[in-house]
């Protein structure tokens, strides 16, 4: 019987929802079955063997659905296997040193050291400045960010083939 794999995200303008979908994808070719859902719209765990948690990162915070997803569902996280990703930081290079050695928002760190997650990571993201707000632009020039989609789709993919490969 295959293993079932829950990818939640919390997405604001979709490009972490395409890193999500991509991901389960890269699952169910490993030979495992793969739900993606909005972090919010999922009610229960026990169905899934794994859980991958995913949020974009705006000015340092994960989105709020994925914060709520995390503290909700600490317990049962804690006794599955869990991958955490992060969306966000644009421009070349590491996306790691990007955000300063960041990895997670230092808030949440604290849920995430109990919870014990098999791998954290951070992938770059896509800033379309055609669907941020006026102040969003205002900060995203203000902070000197580059805009476009730096996303690494081949380290995307060899990471979710490290999961299926280590749940297969």
């Amino acid at each position: 019987m295959s293993k079932t794999v829950l990818i939640a995200y919390a997405s604001k303008y979709g490009a972490t929802t395409e890193i999500a979908e991509k991901i389960g994808e890269v699952l169910r070719q490993g030979g495992l079955t793969a739900e993606v859902n909005a972090a919010d719209k999922v009610k229960e765990l026990s169905p899934f063997q794994a859980v991958i948690l995913g949020s974009a990162v705006y000015v340092g915070r994960w989105r709020k659905q994925a914060v709520k997803f995390l503290q909700a569902n600490e317990k049962a996280l804690a006794e599955k296997p869990v991958w955490i990703f992060s969306s966000g930081p644009s421009g070349e290079g590491d996306p790691v040193e990007l955000l300063k050695g960041w990895r997670i928002p230092e808030k949440i760190q604290p849920i995430v050291d109990r919870i014990q997650p098999r791998d954290v990571v951070v992938f770059h993201g896509n800033v379309d400045t055609g669907k941020l707000n006026f102040i969003e632009r205002r900060m995203m020039k203000m902070v000197e960010a580059q805009t476009g989609d730096f996303r690494d789709w081949e380290a995307i993919q060899a990471w979710a083939k490290s999961i299926a490969e280590g749940l297969g």
